[in-house]
């Protein structure tokens, strides 16, 4: 199977970006519990309330950023949940401020 490359550019445009950090990022990372570094990115640490406003992001986020990888995973007996957002290495820097 052939390889598909997908070019490393988010289609937003500044002014929808600016919206989505000022709003909807801003807000979920003010709850953002702990931060590990991954080879292609981060694993976000989040209380467990937040899964719907995560499952939200990935589905917006992945249209417009088709080259990052999101995992969502929710622990066990109201766990917390983890966004590991991956990608390749030059979207490590922006995945550093995501929730910024």
């Amino acid at each position: 199977m052939e390889k598909t490359s997908v070019p490393i550019a988010c289609t937003l445009t500044a002014d929808q970006l600016r919206e989505r950090r000022e709003g909807l990022l801003r807000k979920v990372g003010s709850s953002l519990q702990q931060t590990l570094e991954r080879e292609g990115g981060y694993a976000f640490r989040f209380p467990p309330e937040l899964f719907d406003e995560l499952s939200r992001i990935v589905g917006l986020e992945r249209r417009c950023c088709p080259f990052l990888r999101f995992v969502l995973t929710s622990e066990p007996s109201d766990g917390p949940v983890w966004l590991e957002i991956t990608g390749p290495a030059e979207s490590k820097s922006f995945l550093a401020t995501f929730w910024e």
